[in-house]
């Protein structure tokens, strides 16, 4: 290895970085109020939204071009420190979790909408713009940006870049990989990359497709080429409630069996409606044991098509009340209940932990019996909100972090969802990502040659392991001491590695 490059079997050590050398180049490199260093202006980016995890960084750097991008990276690279890329600080998934040795690079300050084609139909954004601000520049010339996160009036265009964010109407106009055309960064030696282009592919390997959801460990983005589609002339959503969440899972299959992709299809449960309708007063029916919310838009006709045949299918599936919205106002109250899931949470309890996984759409009812089981099994209340048509669930799990063992039966709780849904057939994230949190839970579902793969292209981009280390993929040492390998047949995970 050169450079002290990183392995996949063992964590790395920054111990010996000149850290006041660094700190000095930094200064000489940055204005004033563009690197942070005293306790009090680091705190607030010890973590992202998920805020059970915390480490305060040694400093932040807030770049304002791209050049000063490059020139912290350098800084960073030659003295050997790791670097950890943050946008917003929305993600739930520890992803933006300091290193207690490193520098945090913020592109907060990179905030320009560079380009705004109403022709092509793409915006030309710096990575600190926030998604709801793509769509709100666009409003003009009848266009949007289709992904649409809860957290969309706050998060950046470079952090949904990073986790490959979705939202409530991802099933019909697909998750950030699907609406971003080109993404310029600058790799760990300075070097400035473009991925993809304007054009609907680009000639050799398709590295953008590698870098959206990448998580800050490949590169750092300081550009991003987003399509707009236009803004549908109608929209209509239907309020579906079942009696019992085995029927209301079995409605979505049913649904999509019926070549019918809604532009949203949204699930939530009976404790989830009850958290919610006070806070939103939503409408929310607060008797059923699940709700389906089903979006249709488009021109008037084919909205009321559509709307037709999915009351009727939902009506054959056992749906036991139906309501269609009447007005936009009505649809975004219907809408606004569900987005507001996570602040509802948080009336309820003193703390929550979202959970991100994915599994088959025929299976959402059987997870919702599990993780009913496990509420008990671990004492713990749970709400349960699903990106229903893709199968990306969102369970709330509810705790509070003062009561001495909660954190940790919640953690505990959460890393079971994820064993069940690899067992179901799915994934441990959908949209989320991976980031420190769920690291252990790789282990559940990737064998050794799996995590050694990941490793090999990690080292194709960051050969010292600089850019935010001990994220995502986890080292074999670390699925070996923690027990949780995932096996093929009957072999033995790594039986290269001592057992503890």
């Amino acid at each position: 290895m050169t450079r002290r490059e990183h392995s996949a079997d063992s964590a790395q050590d920054f111990a010996d970085t000149n850290y006041p050398a660094l700190l000095a180049e930094l200064a000489r490199l940055l204005p004033a109020d563009s690197l942070l260093q005293v306790n009090e202006d680091v705190k607030p980016y010890e973590c992202d939204g998920l805020s059970a995890y915390r480490q305060m960084p040694m400093a932040v750097a807030l770049p304002q071009t791209e050049a000063q991008v490059i020139a912290v990276i350098k800084a960073c690279r030659a003295a050997g420190a790791p670097l950890v890329p943050r946008g917003a600080g929305t993600g739930l998934s520890a992803g933006a979790l300091p290193h207690p040795q490193g520098v945090v690079l913020s592109l907060a300050k990179m905030k320009k909408i560079l380009h705004v084609d109403p022709v092509a139909r793409v915006a030309v954004v710096q990575p600190g713009v926030r998604n709801l601000a793509i769509s709100e520049a666009a409003a003009p010339l009848g266009l949007y940006y289709a992904p649409d996160p809860s957290s969309q009036i706050a998060c950046s265009i470079g952090g949904n870049v990073a986790e490959n964010s979705g939202g409530v109407h991802c099933l019909k106009y697909g998750l950030t990989l699907h609406n971003v055309l080109r993404v310029r960064a600058v790799l760990i030696t300075g070097e400035i990359v473009e991925f993809g282009n304007h054009a609907l592919d680009a000639p050799g390997y398709d590295l953008l497709a590698l870098t959206i959801g990448s998580e800050g460990l490949l590169a750092v983005v300081t550009e991003v080429t987003v399509k707009l589609v236009p803004k549908p002339d109608h929209a209509q959503v239907i309020i579906a409630s079942f009696g019992d969440v085995m029927t209301a899972g079995d409605a979505v299959a049913a649904v999509i069996a019926a070549g019918i992709i809604p532009a949203g299809l949204e699930m939530m449960d009976k404790p989830a409606t009850a958290a919610v309708e006070p806070y939103v007063k939503a409408g929310y029916d607060l008797t059923a044991a699940a709700i389906l919310l089903c979006e249709s838009d488009g021109t008037a006709e084919e909205v009321a098509e559509e709307i037709g045949r999915m009351q009727a299918v939902l009506e054959a599936s056992g749906a036991t009340k139906i309501r269609v919205s009447q007005s936009e106002a009505e649809r975004l109250l219907f809408w606004a209940g569900r987005k507001a899931a996570f602040p509802a949470a948080g009336r309820i309890s003193p703390d929550y932990y979202c959970m991100d996984g994915t599994i088959p759409r025929k299976r959402l009812g059987e997870m919702l019996m599990a993780i009913y089981g496990m509420e008990k099994k671990y004492g713990l209340r749970c709400i349960n909100v699903f990106h229903a048509g893709d199968g990306n669930m969102h369970p709330l799990i509810l705790y509070d972090a003062n009561v001495p063992g909660e954190l940790e039966r919640t953690e505990a709780f959460g890393a079971e969802i994820l064993r069940l849904s690899v067992q179901l057939g799915g994934t441990i994230t959908g949209e989320h990502g991976v980031g420190y949190e769920k690291i252990n839970s790789m282990c559940d579902q990737f064998c050794a040659d799996e995590i050694r793969a990941f490793h090999a292209v990690k080292r194709a981009f960051d050969p010292e392991g600089l850019l935010n280390p001990e994220k995502a993929i986890p080292t074999l040492y670390r699925c070996a001491e923690s027990g949780r390998m995932h096996v093929h047949g009957n072999d033995i995970p790594f039986p290269e590695l001592e057992r503890l």
